[in-house]
């Protein structure tokens, strides 16, 4: 019987042995699973991090992309200008030569115009500035002719000319009868590129020309002027008074289509 008590120890050291073995087969298999997930994990996260930087990568590119159109617009846009600038440079360099030509002429009217004899009353009432000749009667161009020429040079378009003649005639004749209708055109040649200019010489013919004819206009053409810089207060105001105090004038008429139109 002693003989056969080693089978049952070999038998158990075996099934030990077996256990064992399937242990270490189980730790491996653990092992190699969480190791399987690391790498699922640490792949995952690389493809996100790849994600990621593929989406940066595009960001800067429509970002590049949007620079790239915004020069392209940029030098499109100076270009533009640049031949803007050039054409209002030769437009104001021809509009300087067509003065300089129109200011040339009316020195030439005034210097070739014979000097006509003045009525007793006609110094009176060109004014005391009057520059007098020998013979008594005023030297150079006579009101007439100052204010025809400077007129023509109005009705022509040539605005600078023209305003250059209107107030040198009212230096010389401030108190000619025509003193009115020559400050209201230099308002008028103003209208067109000065509109602050143009509103300072329209109040003067309101406030120191009250009865005249061309009151009611100049109140009008202030209301314009407000109009214009949307001023819509002030071009009520003007409207009003040109209906208020001149109300059988044409422009009393036009004023009351503004009036309802502005909604007074």
């Amino acid at each position: 019987m002693r003989g056969l008590a080693p089978a049952p120890l070999a038998l158990g050291l075996g099934l030990l042995a077996g256990c064992a073995l399937r242990g270490d087969v189980r730790k491996v298999e653990l092992q190699v699973e969480g190791l399987r997930g690391e790498m699922a994990h640490a792949d995952t996260a690389r493809r996100a991090g790849q994600d990621s930087i593929l989406r940066l990568v595009a960001a800067v590119q429509a970002s590049l992309a949007a620079q790239q159109a915004a020069l392209t617009q940029l030098r499109g846009d100076l270009l533009t200008n640049s031949q803007a600038v050039q054409q209002q440079l030769a437009t104001l360099q021809e509009l300087t030569g067509q003065s300089q030509r129109g200011l040339s002429e009316l020195r030439n009217r005034f210097s070739a115009a014979p000097p006509a004899a003045a009525a007793p009353g006609d110094t009176a009432r060109a004014g005391v500035g009057v520059p007098v000749g020998p013979s008594g009667n005023p030297a150079g161009p006579n009101p007439e002719q100052m204010y025809d020429v400077s007129l023509q040079q109005y009705q022509r378009g040539s605005w600078a000319t023209a305003r250059t003649g209107f107030q040198e005639f009212l230096r010389l004749f401030p108190t000619d009868e025509r003193a009115v209708d020559a400050l209201y055109y230099v308002g008028e040649t103003f209208a067109a590129e000065n509109s602050d200019s143009a509103t300072a010489v329209y109040q003067t013919v309101v406030k120191n020309y009250p009865n005249s004819p061309r009151a009611p206009s100049a109140l009008y053409k202030l209301g314009l002027l407000a109009e214009k810089r949307n001023d819509k207060a002030a071009a009520r105001t003007y409207y009003s008074r040109v209906v208020g105090t001149y109300p059988r004038s044409d422009e009393a008429n036009l004023a009351r289509d503004k009036l309802v139109r502005l909604g007074h």
